[in-house]
């Protein structure tokens, strides 16, 4: 959902198979240091990841099945067609051990399902994330793993709440974020196979009010984030002065009427770029479609029928078992979630409550066709392709990120709102699916590269490399990236050193933020390249990784230079062990 703060794109792969590129236009909510052309928000991851920049602005990382690495399109951390062969539902009958956890003990996993956990892996992945959780300071965890739906682990680790001691556990409840949007897709889709709308459909159709301009865009740029609407959750516009401001309500008409006041950035289908805007305009439609507000009706066509009993719309005035608190970290401190006003901690961009149990009953429900035909899941899974027939940069179909892990498929989505995070990965070829819940905002969580390590510790091919010191055969890009971060500690103005898109990202606050996320390591740091890859768009051009390390203190930080020396990008994001 929303992302604030600098955004801190982890390195990827971000969320998803990146290439390590800062093109800016997607991510989620709160604190991360981010800076590259083209940001978007709400994911978003990481993945084609989203992060959103000083409470705002999204940066999305993206990266496609061919490119190891990754493309920042305006995305922290949070990190992207899958064909799926018919097979006969196979009911297990399984043992559930539930302390912190729960273990599913199957007695017979089918041929196309991964194995039971032995207490190796079990051990494996709790090392992991114990030591992720430490790293990043996350108070509190919930992973969950599933083979075709049947769980394999499902356990809680660290705080639900900080300040009452309360642990986490299987049962305990998180925020969506933009994870939320893959139940709206899938909504519109039963919509569409009941004849209710289609996806061709011009939105002037549903809103006859909305100007000219809207009515070339089509409800499948909706859902594809390829229609040429402003971002609403930009700094200037969700504070105090803006129209959207995120202490106040609104009705659904005023919002309405906000969102079609805002400028249309491109014609339909000839960008992508993440913009939560889209999907607060499909719950709108939704509610105008069936009468009922878009939550009330995916409880009714989806949790209620699943048995997805605590997933729900957020309320924060409700007493809700099992609910985690939110946090989020500034100036070194743990502090909790920032507050929002129910209009926009209800909107269909990411506003749910959900917890790793329910998200098996999901998982389930997505390998066969219960809820939709495999023609619509398959759509859901491909990448939609622009008006030049090729596929969108951000590898994004209707609300999934589609691309690889090791050649493997992975179909994933990050999330992230008020001190939560989280990322779903399947990897549909192996039958298997990770999800990671975290209760700390998203410039300092990064769930996407939890759940794509603990893929890799239950079937080892998925495993991702270690970021580990390479060669530098280039040491003049570590002097470029050397003489940068010399000038953003002395407070001096980096615009003139980058291109003219990058430029138009870096605001004074962010540069804030920067200097504070350096001040502990540089001056004095050392810069170790730990990977290298070409820019594929800029010929003999590369995007660089480097880990700024000083004393127990580290980071990441991605850097690229263009042919006329210019930095074209610049990301930081938290040291981690794995690609």
């Amino acid at each position: 959902m929303r992302f604030k703060g600098l955004l801190w794109l982890p390195a990827f792969r971000v969320s998803s198979k990146w290439k390590v590129r800062l093109d800016a236009d997607l991510i989620e909510k709160r604190s991360g240091c981010f800076l590259a052309p083209d940001m978007p928000r709400r994911s978003s991851q990481c993945f084609a990841a989203s992060f959103c920049i000083n409470g705002k602005q999204f940066v999305h990382l993206s990266h496609n099945g061919s490119n190891p690495d990754a493309t920042l399109t305006t995305i922290p951390v949070i990190h992207r067609r899958f064909c799926t062969v018919r097979i006969a539902r196979i009911f297990l009958v399984a043992a559930v051990f539930l302390v912190l956890g729960h273990q599913a003990l199957a007695q017979g996993p089918s041929a196309n399902s991964v194995a039971p956990l032995d207490s190796q892996r079990i051990q494996s992945i709790d090392s992991f994330v114990a030591n992720e959780m430490t790293r990043q300071r996350i108070p509190g965890l919930a992973v969950g793993i599933y083979s075709r739906g049947r769980i394999l682990l499902a356990k809680g680790y660290g705080q639900a709440n900080v300040e009452l001691g309360v642990p986490v556990k299987a049962e305990t409840i998180f925020q969506s974020g933009s994870v939320g949007k893959q139940f709206v897709s899938a909504a519109i889709m039963m919509l569409v196979e009941e004849g209710k709308l289609s996806l061709d459909d011009s939105l002037t159709k549903y809103f006859p009010g909305a100007p000219a301009t809207w009515k070339p865009i089509l409800i499948k740029n909706l859902l594809s984030h390829t229609s040429g609407l402003s971002e609403y959750e930009s700094d200037d516009r969700t504070g105090p002065k803006g129209p959207f401001y995120l202490r106040l309500d609104f009705t659904e008409d005023e919002l309405t009427a906000k969102i079609e006041a805002l400028p249309i950035e491109w014609a339909p289908g000839d960008q992508w770029a993440y913009r939560n805007t889209n999907y607060v305009i499909l719950g709108i439609l939704i509610h105008k479609v069936t009468g009922k507000q878009y939550a009330e009706f995916l409880a009714e066509r989806i949790f209620k029928p699943l048995g997805m009993t605590s997933t729900r719309l957020i309320s924060e005035s409700e007493i809700i078992p099992n609910r985690a608190a939110g946090y989020e970290i500034h100036d070194e401190q743990l502090k909790n979630q920032q507050w929002i006003s129910p209009t926009f901690n209800s909107t269909a961009d990411g506003t749910l409550y959900f917890n790793v149990i329910d998200i098996a009953k999901w998982d389930e429900a997505l390998y066969g066709t219960r809820l939709l035909k495999q023609t619509s899941l398959d759509r859901i899974w491909t990448v939609y392709p622009l008006s030049d027939g090729k596929p969108n940069p951000g590898g994004y179909g209707f609300a999934w990120f589609v691309d690889q892990q090791n050649g493997h498929k992975r179909i994933q989505h990050s999330g992230a709102n008020q001190g939560f995070t989280c990322n779903i990965s399947r990897y549909p070829d192996d039958s298997l699916t990770v999800a990671v819940l975290t209760n700390l905002d998203v410039g300092n969580s990064n769930p996407g590269t939890i759940a794509h390590v603990i893929a890799g510790l239950v079937e080892s091919p998925l495993l991702p490399e270690k970021l580990a010191a390479v060669p530098d055969s280039q040491p003049a890009i570590a002097a470029s990236l050397a003489k940068t971060l010399d000038e953003l500690v002395e407070g001096a103005d980096i615009r003139p050193q980058t291109t003219a898109k990058l430029a138009a990202l870096i605001t004074p606050d962010m540069v804030k933020g920067l200097r504070q996320r350096l001040s502990k390591l540089w001056p004095g740091g050392k810069l170790t390249l730990v990977k290298r890859t070409p820019l594929s768009d800029d010929p003999g051009q590369f995007n660089s990784t480097f880990r700024l390390s000083k004393g127990a203190e580290a980071l990441l930080i991605g850097f690229s230079l263009n042919a006329d020396g210019k930095i074209s990008s610049l990301g930081f994001s938290p040291d981690r062990e794995y690609e």
